[in-house]
């Protein structure tokens, strides 16, 4: 349950929920838009719940351009049109199938319909991994991970650990593929280089090719787009 709600410039409220942390040094922010759009406050024990809403309103031009760049939520239904993984996809409901399928330029979702968009969300996340895999394939075994773990974040299309470890935000699969592929290629070369050194990025343009500043481009533009759905 929200303790405060705080107004962005556009008008909208956002809930804030604040709890109190034994242990904890500093007040901490973490805007959050899935699964709603909230402000999560932490604050120390001995800190005031007054003070960390001032604090709060310290950072608003900065919780403003997190929530500018991730747009509200478009709830999808039957009928509907989306593009993921390169393609334009008409979304449909049978109730009586019990399988999801791509049929031509259709996916046709079975089950209740109150699980619609979880299914549609499901499908998405499988098919995009099976093209996460597809383009690894496509760069020197000597990149290769050895593991591959989708997330859910909001601040990092990828990542990649000390333990070999490459994760990637399954919304990529809203991007164009070349920005997709982009990002695969980011991380991969960082399995040589934990850094943003200049061979780093030698190793991204020989993995990727022509137009990594452009994919890199449309991402650091767009990249609020690719949260508008569940």
């Amino acid at each position: 349950m929200a303790d405060y709600v705080f107004t962005l410039s556009s008008g909208e409220e956002i809930p804030v929920v604040i709890t109190t942390r034994r242990g904890l040094r500093n007040i901490t922010l973490r805007p959050k838009i899935n699964p709603k759009r909230e402000i999560h406050i932490s604050k120390p024990w001995l800190v005031s719940e007054n003070a960390a809403i001032k604090f709060l309103v310290s950072k608003q031009k900065w919780v403003e351009c997190v929530f500018q760049k991730c747009p509200t939520k478009v709830v999808l239904k039957p009928g509907d049109v989306i593009e993921f993984l390169g393609r334009m996809v008409e979304l449909r409901h049978d109730s009586s199938m019990r399988s999801n399928k791509l049929v031509g330029d259709a996916l046709c979702v079975g089950g209740d319909a109150s699980m619609f968009e979880r299914r549609v969300r499901d499908f998405i996340k499988a098919q995009f991994l099976v093209e996460l895999k597809n383009i690894i394939r496509t760069t020197p075994r000597e990149f290769w991970p050895k593991r591959i773990a989708l997330r859910d974040t909001t601040s990092r299309w990828g990542s990649c650990s000390t333990t070999g470890t490459v994760s990637f935000s399954w919304r990529l699969a809203f991007a164009p593929v070349d920005v997709m592929r982009y990002v695969v290629m980011h991380e991969l070369a960082h399995t040589k280089h934990m850094d943003h050194s200049a061979d780093f990025w030698a190793t991204v343009r020989d993995l990727y090719g022509f137009g990594v500043e452009r994919a890199k481009r449309w991402l650091t533009q767009n990249g609020g787009q690719l949260h508008q759905y569940f």
